[in-house]
């Protein structure tokens, strides 16, 4: 047989793909392998460094001196520059310095990359706050420039932070998961809106970066369509966002609004997810979410709104950059304007006499 009949053999090519796919797999498990006995290297390092920093008189001569003398050793080894060997200090000292568990260990860090890892200890304030990010980079397969965009979002104080109704609404741990998969608020500091603006255009932008609306909505939305119609009793209504989330098996509807949250949205919105769970809603999907983004909100009023609402939803707050449009940019007094009158006021409110 030729090699090109042979490449175009259906057998060999499913034998092909079998072998690359066998090969994918075992060069990950070689990856992960090799990265959790560097991880384990830099604790017992960080380990050692901090006893003999206790026990020893060498003070901050010691991490310096280390550095040189394993270079020295070993030319071609990366990670032992003293920077780094700085790092496996604080690594140790970050989880060990807790009331917790001080063995390696106690956190799955050796699942993830030694950057991810620095991002971590570097960036958060308590162990809780580092578990959190460590569990969403391995469920979510997060890049080091995604975790640092997560973390500088303040994401762990976020997350499951939404006013909802879910535990009356929806079973366990259904209901769990779910309340787990909202925000409160919500950033979009990727959009540069100009005032004044409203509902549509807020809509539009966010389908424009749909990317990083994803991203801020976390892993499982897949976006259905923006003003999905639906006809209701020969009416024409048009939901905002249409997501499906493959996580949860469910639709979730999401209503921007552009001003303070009102009572009478959350009833808009039970309309809406009566109807997607009639019109939309497969024998096998979980019963359909909403999500309430509004520009503020009071969380009590929230709570009585949805006390008694029989469909599960959830309200949340969202932020994005606001500019002036250019005609308004210069009637407003600059930084410096408003420091020279602040020091004029200030002059004439001096007694006579005084210097």
């Amino acid at each position: 047989m030729k090699s090109s009949r042979l490449i175009a053999n259906t057998d060999y090519a499913n034998w092909l793909k079998q072998i690359k796919q066998r090969i994918h797999s075992v060069r990950m498990k070689v990856a992960l392998a090799a990265n959790g006995e560097l991880i384990r290297f830099y604790w017992e390092l960080g380990s050692q460094i901090a006893d003999k920093q206790t026990h020893s008189q060498w003070g901050d001569k010691l991490i310096p001196q280390l550095s040189r003398d394993l270079n020295k050793a070993f030319p071609d080894m990366r990670g032992l520059s003293t920077s780094n060997l700085k790092y496996c200090l604080r690594f140790f000292q970050f989880y060990a310095d807790t009331h917790a568990k001080t063995e390696f260990g106690q956190q799955p860090v050796d699942q993830i990359p030694w950057g991810h890892n620095i991002l971590i200890f570097t960036k958060c304030s308590s162990v809780a706050e580092a578990a959190f990010y460590i569990a969403q980079t391995i469920e979510q397969g997060w890049s080091r420039d995604v975790l640092a965009l997560q973390i500088k979002s303040k994401l762990y104080d976020r997350a499951g932070k939404a006013v909802t109704n879910f535990s009356h609404t929806l079973p366990a741990p259904q209901s769990d998961l779910a309340q787990q998969t909202l925000k409160d608020p919500y950033t979009f500091d990727f959009m540069s809106m100009t005032v004044p603006y409203n509902e549509r255009d807020v809509e539009r932008q966010l389908t424009q970066h749909i990317t990083q609306f994803l991203l801020e909505l976390g892993k499982g939305f897949a976006f259905i369509g923006r003003q999905y119609h639906l006809e209701i009793a020969g009416n024409d209504y048009y939901i905002d966002l249409l997501f499906y989330h493959v996580t949860l098996k469910c639709y979730v509807v999401v209503e921007l609004k552009n001003r303070k949250f009102t009572p009478e949205y959350a009833g808009k919105l039970n309309f809406y997810l009566s109807a997607v769970d009639s019109l939309l809603k497969r024998d096998d999907d979980q019963p359909t979410i909403g999500l309430l983004l509004c520009r503020d909100k009071n969380n009590i009023e929230v709570e009585f709104a949805l006390r008694d609402m029989n469909k599960p939803m959830g309200v949340s707050e969202y932020t994005l950059l606001e500019t002036l449009p250019d005609n308004l940019k210069g009637a407003l007094p600059t930084v410096e304007e408003i420091e020279q009158d602040l020091q004029q006021l200030q002059a004439q409110d001096e007694p006579e006499g005084e210097s």
